[in-house]
């Protein structure tokens, strides 16, 4: 249990009897409630501001386990005159503090919940402060700019390089590709966090419930012989290597005049869209029929976004289906417990292929609309730059600083002015 802010220090003493406490030193204390009944005996440490998660006095207790406990203690914290926290409310102080900034905060959060290994170490590269370090490096370049820009609009009798505009177009032209890459890493990579999903689509009775059940190692959907069985998506969690993977088995996608299936297509048709990853089956004892080739031309679409595995089921069974109508496939026989280790394979080498460790991403959607409103700016910017509508400009520049900066600490327009007075000798 943690208290915090400039009475913590005195509640927490009221519990102690007023024992002394020494900072950053854990203390084994007896605790007492407002009647002087002993609660536990526990140790207490006193962080004293600013050396604190929230830059406040913080005292943690640590008691023994159990609800009963942890509740009084808690009880006779509130009868001292301390209130329960709102939520996140001890981060959002350590914010307004200065301890960390936005970014940080949003991978406290996330890594809270985090699910997943690969999450889990992006998260903490975060929260060390990675993030907020491009994000300041992108934000000086950018101040450096417009500070150039201001200065040639309000002190134009000033010395100032004939070759500025080059020199300022060529630094946003790096700017630019800078955050497009992040953008792209980010929007291509954003499964990692909450988990990447997978459907497995084909027409009836091709295996794809067969396939979902051998990956989960027991039998979540039902199988049968009759076509259709499977009439709404079944979405399920597994890990397969580091990767936590959200894995969609779809219904049976064929031309249908049953009512209730048409749905059920329509929801497999909405899987695909959002999937990171498609899982193609196809019937290796069939040749290709009008079903397949509908399935086919529904992957077209999303070959250019969407990462797809195409296997053939039922590899024991004589081959009739033309393996040349596919680039690449994996051969599987579920019915037989063939294993499905060479799917399971190919979706982890797809999804390490998506985590390269070296590159920083952005982790939720508060961020990547704001690189997202930078990078627009910026690319409004240059006709208004080649044109010498330098107002203009630098109005587009300020919201492309303003935008990014809200990713880590709002942006101050003082940056403006030391950069300014920092490199050019103006007012002298």
């Amino acid at each position: 249990m943690r208290l915090s802010g400039e009475k913590a220090l005195q509640i927490a003493s009221s519990l102690l009897e007023n024992k002394h406490l020494k900072p950053r030193h854990a203390h084994l204390r007896t605790l007492y409630d407002i009647q002087k009944n002993i609660i536990d005996e526990a140790i207490v440490i006193y962080f004293q501001n600013p050396h604190s998660f929230t830059g406040e006095d913080v005292i943690e207790f640590q008691s023994h386990g159990g609800v009963i406990t942890a509740q009084r203690i808690i009880e006779s914290c509130l009868e001292a005159g301390a209130r329960l926290a709102n939520p996140g409310e001890f981060t959002k102080r350590a914010v307004l503090n200065g301890k960390m900034d936005l970014s940080q905060a949003e991978a406290v959060a996330k890594l809270i919940e985090s699910k997943s290994v690969d999450a889990a170490k992006i998260l903490s590269r975060q929260l060390k402060g990675e993030l907020q370090n491009y994000v300041n490096e992108l934000r000086d370049k950018l101040v450096e700019i417009l500070a150039f820009i201001e200065v040639n609009i309000d002190y134009a009798e000033e010395d100032l390089p004939l070759t500025l505009q080059k020199q300022i177009e060529e630094k946003l032209i790096s700017i630019d590709k800078e955050i497009a890459k992040t953008l792209q890493a980010s929007k291509s990579r954003e499964g990692l966090i909450e988990g990447y999903k997978v459907a497995i689509v084909g027409k009836p009775n091709v295996g794809k419930s067969s396939l979902l059940n051998a990956l989960l190692h027991f039998d979540r959907a039902i199988i049968s012989d009759i076509a259709g069985t499977t009439r709404d998506t079944i979405e399920e969690e597994l890990k397969i290597g580091t990767h936590l993977v959200k894995i969609v088995d779809t219904a049976g996608i064929r031309q249908s005049s049953d009512t209730i299936e048409k749905i059920g297509i329509e929801r497999s048709i909405a899987a695909v869209e959002s999937a990171d990853v498609v899982i193609a089956m196809f019937d290796s004892g069939q040749e290709l029929d009008e079903n397949d080739h509908e399935i086919l031309s529904l992957l077209q679409n999303y070959k250019e976004e969407k990462e797809i595995i195409v296997v053939l089921n039922k590899s024991d069974l004589t081959q009739q289906i033309d393996s040349k109508s596919f680039k690449d496939f994996t051969s599987v026989s579920i019915s037989t417990k063939e294993s499905v280790s060479p799917v399971i394979e190919a979706l982890q080498k797809i999804l390490d292929q998506k985590n390269p460790e070296d590159e920083l991403m952005l982790i939720s959607k508060r961020q990547v609309e704001a690189a997202q409103n930078a990078h627009d700016a910026i690319e409004r910017s240059f006709a208004f730059l080649e044109s010498g509508e330098l107002e203009l400009f630098a109005y587009e520049i300020n919201d492309a600083i303003t935008a990014i900066a809200g990713i880590t600490t709002p942006f101050e327009r003082t940056e403006i002015l030391d950069k300014m007075f920092g490199s050019f000798c103006l007012g002298k």
